[in-house]
């Protein structure tokens, strides 16, 4: 603490260290978040940070912008307009490819909730009797890409996806691609009966929800960087422990998502996050990120060779199992 002192010398000694002093670097503090999606399951440990006030903790300001359809998370997080994102593995390696120097840093979400949603009385149970149907797809890249590739979908015609569960309540021979913890929950509680086939039993399996950055702002400021993982970590443990508070929040900022409905997925959820032993790691692997490399060349996604997978991740900041379950 700072003694009394007197006299005009100090005082003009105080002001003219003032002036000559740098401006504080609140930046570094003033963070933002973009999400991938509209405020759903898939962020919750990011809620559960923020209401658990442990980026406050860290000595972090965050603003989480919600995102929507086809939101440019990647366009954004590239150009510097946002300090962090959200987005799925295969998202990163197509935008590096197209020049966005992204990189990953956490993986919530070990296993791919992406799915094929139908009817159960459609007699279709695997991707092999996946026909004469109706299926409402992105034609973006990458899952859909990697579908048409292995699977005949003889009599299927492919519509766009609009982002809706309408139209499969009302057709039978109706199917839509889908998160395995979302739409099929919403359409059950609707009164339909629907079937999941799941894209990593094809083989198709990135890490998805994956906390993004630059790659300049790793390099330059990895003790900011370390601050948001370490809390956001944290926070992933917190929601996948008990998601009563975070989901109660989700409903007052995304209306359209009842309490009942994220509580019915929660369970599919937490499967796809949480290790065989019941611990939450976040951390990804060399070896994923290799696969997915391949597929997306043998897709013609990606040039050969132009994108290395040591590239599209990290895990140095990953706290590791024991510290975050203590917490």
């Amino acid at each position: 603490m700072w003694k009394p002192i007197t006299g005009v010398i100090c005082l003009i000694c105080l002001l003219a260290s003032a002036c000559s002093s740098p401006a504080p670097e609140t930046d570094t503090n003033q963070v933002t978040l973009a999400l991938n999606w509209l405020p759903e399951a898939e962020h919750g440990g990011y809620y559960a940070a923020l209401l658990n006030g442990y980026f406050q903790e860290e000595g972090l300001e965050v603003d989480i912008l919600p995102g929507g359809p086809d939101s440019p998370v990647i366009q954004r997080v590239g150009a510097k307009r946002v300090t962090f994102g959200v987005a799925n593995g295969d998202r990163i390696a197509l935008g590096q490819h197209q020049g966005a120097q992204v990189i990953g840093l956490l993986a919530p979400l070990q296993n791919s909730p992406r799915c094929i949603m139908v009817h159960e009385e459609s007699g279709i149970d695997s991707f092999e009797s996946l026909r004469n149907v109706t299926l409402a797809m992105s034609d973006a890249p990458a899952f859909s890409y990697y579908l048409k590739s292995k699977v005949d979908l003889e009599g299927v015609r492919v519509v766009r996806y609009t982002g809706s569960i309408a139209q499969f309540l009302r057709d039978k021979q109706y199917a839509q691609q889908a998160y395995s913890f979302s739409e099929p929950v919403i359409a059950r509680r609707e009164g339909a009966r629907p079937r999941i086939l799941m894209l990593s039993e094809l083989g198709f399996n990135p890490y998805s929800s994956v906390l993004i950055a630059h790659a300049d702002l790793v390099a330059s400021q990895p003790e900011l960087v370390e601050r948001f993982v370490r809390a956001a970590s944290r926070g992933w443990a917190s929601y996948l422990r008990d998601s009563t508070q975070v989901h109660a929040h989700l409903q007052r900022i995304n209306p359209e998502m009842s309490v009942e409905v994220l509580d019915a997925g929660y369970a599919a959820l937490r499967g796809l996050c949480l290790e065989d032993s019941g611990e939450f790691r976040g951390t990804m692997q060399l070896e994923r990120w290799a696969t997915l490399v391949n597929q997306l060349e043998e897709l013609e996604l990606l040039d050969p060779g132009k994108i290395e997978p040591q590239s599209l991740f990290t895990s140095r900041f990953v706290p590791i199992a024991d510290e975050k379950q203590s917490q």
